[in-house]
């Protein structure tokens, strides 16, 4: 494996809070040297008018692989995830069958080595089916590699059932990431509001999501699992998971894209690509999720990313499955909301798209500490580009931000000391 030199660039690294132009050398895989002036036979990248900073890592994606490979596979989806500067992700389960066996958690991670592209690794169902009545074989699925558990696209509704995994979870040290949704609730196609009943659709209320996070969060008080909710959307989730870390409860959050730049207006033009779970909620609930990201109480930025085919998603709106595609346009995304109007600097972004997830699903990930394993981003803070889906790696093509002007974008994704992506001149 050659030696890479990256040269000129400003390291940023929230492990250490690190923002400074300096080299880095990589060697044989690891961060060999940082503000070193030269290597013999490194191959030399400039990075002038660059951030250097660790791999981005989402630990909330779906790559569809087993069961549904004409939506996502490992092999496209990890090619999705270098093009847009990510170098781990963390793939859910509902897959057809369920992530709920040794032998599903191998079979991702075998996929993985082979392909060779970003690091993917698996997240094992909770419950078996990812039906929500039977614990699935947790122990045996973090042996062999789960890096976390959850129902994803479902939430734990039965009470007794969601107790006993956090106490199994517990037991194996494991993170569990829960789709807060109270069924009981839910069933309609986007958000219960004004909107929704102007066009007549059915609705799903604020309630079904702050009512899950508030009975897990009780549930939770006195086993302590290390807890955290997926995509939260609505001003009340904010405030309850901020009185929770306030009382001190083992919880984190995450927040996406589309929940911070959009809203349920969207979805008077019936496109579907403005379809997902949790729904596009009010102007209202997108300050409060910003607040949350301002505040800390939100940790983490996570895509959710879940491609669909064409033809699916030109159903109508009710029957279209939930669900947008956008990994390779997230890093621009992230810099528009949050970024670009002074909510938060380059080393918070950093922090929650890279060291802070790995210190969520315990990684060795996240630092540009000499040493480490030597997965990189290189990012041009003033790239201007226009999101274009016909020049994305990914199988699908269903997202809203087709055309959207951005600026921000990773030039270099760089695994294990290899570069696995490099933006082609212009």
């Amino acid at each position: 494996m050659a030696a890479i030199l990256i040269k000129n660039g400003t390291l940023i690294d929230p492990s250490r809070d690190l923002f400074e132009k300096r080299d880095l050398l990589i060697v044989d895989g690891k961060i060999a040297a940082a503000g070193t002036s030269g290597a013999a036979n490194a191959r030399v990248i400039d990075a002038t008018g660059h951030y250097v900073t660790p791999g981005l890592i989402d630990i909330h994606v779906h790559f569809r692989e087993p069961g549904d490979e004409e939506e996502e596979t490992i092999a496209s989806g990890a090619a999705a995830a270098v093009a847009g500067g990510f170098t781990t992700v963390c793939c859910m389960p509902n897959t057809k069958p369920a992530l709920d066996t040794e032998a599903s958690i191998e079979f991702v991670l075998e996929e993985c080595k082979r392909v060779g592209l970003a690091n993917v690794y698996p997240i094992g169902a909770i419950t078996k089916g990812r039906e929500g009545r039977e614990l699935a074989e947790i122990g045996s699925m973090r042996a062999r590699g789960a890096i976390a558990f959850s129902d994803d696209g479902v939430g734990v509704n039965d009470s007794s059932v969601m107790r006993k995994a956090l106490q199994y979870c517990r037991m194996f040290d494991s993170v569990i990431m829960q789709h807060c949704e109270d069924h009981a609730l839910s069933g309609g196609s986007m958000h219960a509001g004004l909107v929704s009943t102007v066009l007549g659709l059915g609705g799903i209320p604020a309630e079904a999501e702050q009512l899950m996070i508030a009975r897990d969060l009780l549930l939770n008080r006195t086993i302590g699992c290390k807890y955290h909710v997926q995509h939260i959307s609505t001003a009340w989730s904010v405030e309850i998971i901020r009185r929770g870390k306030k009382d001190g409860l083992n919880v984190t959050a995450e927040v996406s894209p589309h929940h911070l730049l959009l809203t349920d207006e969207s979805c008077r033009s019936f496109d579907t690509n403005y379809k997902m779970n949790p729904p596009l909620r009010t102007a209202a609930d997108v300050k409060a999720c910003i607040e949350g990201v301002i505040d800390g109480t939100i940790d983490i930025l996570a895509t959710d990313h879940a491609p669909h085919l064409a033809e699916e998603k030109e159903l109508e709106f009710p029957y279209a499955p939930f669900g947008i595609n956008m990994i390779e346009c997230a890093l621009g995304l992230y810099i528009k909301a949050l970024v670009e109007p002074g909510h938060i600097d380059w080393m918070k972004l950093i922090r929650m798209m890279s060291t802070r997830p790995a210190e969520i699903v315990g990684l060795d990930r996240g630092t540009l500490r000499e040493g480490t394993v030597a997965d990189v981003t290189i990012i041009d803070p003033q790239e201007q580009w226009t999101v274009d889906i016909e020049q994305w790696r990914s199988k699908s093509r269903n997202t809203p931000f087709d055309g959207w002007r951005l600026r921000g974008r990773a030039t270099h994704t760089i695994v294990r000391g290899d570069v696995k992506y490099a933006l082609a001149s212009k």
